[in-house]
């Protein structure tokens, strides 16, 4: 595969669709997200950086080997069960996560489109079924 999804990546909010894992799924969405991945194939990280309605901001840090599906990721500094592949043309990171006692599952589809200016990340068949989100590349 020959995308590299390198780059600080701004989300259009306006083109994008956010849900949560919880109980209620639809939720307002950040009211800010940037995303800084660096991948040199097979590592790949990401930074998460949300901000808040309140004006706060949590940020949050994933890294894997692409290839490696168990046991290779890590999410802000904890070992999480899942990793990422390539799916065709996309990359699926899957990830299942202990949240409470209660194990959420997330399969999350990147695509670059063909300029490699706009990554849209989509949620199928998880808890986050139907969220996408797209974000242009700022640097």
């Amino acid at each position: 595969m020959t995308a590299n999804f390198s780059g600080i990546w701004t989300a259009d909010l306006s083109q994008s669709k956010f849900h949560s894992p919880g109980p209620t799924s639809l939720t307002a969405g950040p009211a800010a997200l940037t995303v800084k991945i660096e991948h040199s194939s097979p590592t790949l990280w990401e930074e998460i950086i949300v901000g808040t309605p309140v004006g706060g901001e949590r940020r949050s840090i994933f890294q894997c080997n692409i290839g490696e599906e168990r046991g290779n990721a890590v999410w802000d500094g904890e070992p999480v069960r899942g990793g990422a592949r390539w799916e065709g043309e996309e990359l699926l990171i899957e990830l299942w996560v202990d949240a409470g006692g209660r194990e959420l599952h997330f399969c999350d589809y990147w695509s670059l489109t063909d300029d490699g200016q706009v990554l849209i990340m989509e949620h199928r068949n998880d808890h986050l079924d139907g969220q996408r989100t797209v974000l242009r590349k700022s640097e």
